[in-house]
């Protein structure tokens, strides 16, 4: 168990709110809250000097009276979540989320019952994170039980009390540890949080396959995942999660953009179909994800006419994409090559069914034969033969 540093109330550090708790829509929750702060991630960006995105509220009220305050100040008011103590309030189009300060009753380590509480420390002692713990009062006084702000100084991710018991409420906890390290951590974390990790892989079989692709996605969008994936190897993690996953090596050294997919691309070598399957990925993710595995390794000198040949089968993202693949697995830079990507317009067969219909072909497999034929000839040719020139090889394959 790790100790708790809990400041003396009320706090002696004031900050300047960012502009998005002074303006819009979570100025005006928090002027029809009297005593609510904003939680979670905008106090924990705010310090850490990274952009601000989405507020959070909480009030010490319960939610059936933050829905009537905030009705009675003007603002539309969505019940997404009222069972969890959560609303949704919306003014000029911008929602933030209210929620009532909590306190557990009883945890399954997915979902807990909840009751109201007006007490701040109680609700900040059932969070996952010392970082995510804190708040922050329309006066910009911070509030932090918990030593959040040296932690997140430090680079130090901790748990809130006890890790094995924070785990223990929800397991999805033991994935957004990995996914905080990357993002605030500096160095090798805990060993005491690690350990209670370790204790808690078996109990990642109760999380849903869209939670653990969400978690899995995030990381891979975040900087430096190899670091935190062969942290989740050695606890046993990633076996769980992605038995797939092969050498971190191509991934340690991708200097790509944060895209998930590709990412997660370089850590497999076979068909990734049984994995879309189980982590009940989106359509498009799983063909994005079989074609970014099945493009062939563009060579950094490729010639135009080969150039051609990959954009007329690729988009020119697809394509990009695999160079950034290639260049973690080989080592060769492929900059030129983007460039050239970006540079050439994407080749199109120039002719379609109706263009052998007025060749005189009758409809059916014969007339689709002929023209993947010549598709593949004008492939060939490097993609630069005309609608003229293909039209005549077509005639000339029908004709035979």
């Amino acid at each position: 168990m790790t100790a708790n540093h809990a400041p003396a109330d009320p706090p002696s550090t004031r900050l300047d709110a960012p502009g998005r708790l002074r303006h819009g829509a979570p100025a005006a929750v928090l002027a029809a809250l009297p005593g609510a702060r904003a939680v979670g991630g905008v106090v924990r960006d705010l310090l850490a000097g990274r952009p601000v995105h989405d507020v959070d509220i909480a009030a010490p009220l319960p939610p059936e009276a933050i829905a009537g305050r905030l009705r009675a100040a003007g603002l539309k008011v969505f019940e997404t979540g009222l069972q969890h103590g959560t609303v949704t309030a919306v003014l000029d189009h911008e929602p933030v989320e209210v929620t009532s300060l909590r306190r557990d009753l009883a945890t399954d380590g997915r979902h807990a019952t909840v009751a109201w509480t007006e007490d701040w420390r109680e609700d900040a002692a059932r969070r996952d994170f010392t970082m995510n713990a804190m708040s922050l009062d329309a006066e910009g006084r911070l509030w932090d039980y918990f030593g959040g702000r040296e932690d997140l100084a430090a680079g130090r991710l901790r748990f809130v009390g006890d890790p094995a018991t924070r785990l223990a409420e929800d397991y999805l906890r033991v994935l957004r540890f990995f996914r905080f390290h990357a993002r605030y951590g500096i160095g090798a974390p805990e060993p005491a949080a690690l350990a209670a990790i370790r204790a808690a892989v078996p109990g990642l079989e109760r999380l849903s396959a869209e939670r653990v692709w969400m978690e899995l996605k995030r990381l891979l969008e975040g900087p430096a995942p190899a670091d935190s994936l062969a942290l989740m190897r050695d606890t046993g993690v990633l076996g769980a999660i992605l038995p797939e996953a092969g050498a971190l090596d191509a991934l340690a050294r991708s200097q790509a953009p944060a895209d998930p997919l590709l990412r997660l691309s370089l850590l497999l070598a076979a068909d990734p179909a049984p994995l879309a399957r189980r982590l009940k990925l989106s359509g498009d993710e799983t063909r994005r994800l079989r074609d970014l595995l099945a493009i062939p390794a563009p060579a950094p000198d490729m010639a135009d006419d080969d150039l051609r040949r990959l954009l007329a089968e690729h988009p020119a993202e697809t394509a990009t994409a695999a160079t950034w693949a290639a260049e973690a697995r080989d080592g060769q830079n492929r900059a030129t090559l983007r460039d050239r990507i970006d540079a050439t317009p994407r080749p199109v067969f120039p002719l379609q069914g109706r263009d052998a219909l007025a060749l005189g072909a009758s409809p059916g497999p014969a007339m689709g034969k002929a023209l993947n034929d010549v598709k593949q000839w004008w492939m060939e040719q490097g993609c630069v033969p005309t609608k003229e020139q293909t039209a005549e090889k077509l005639k000339k394959r029908l004709g035979e």
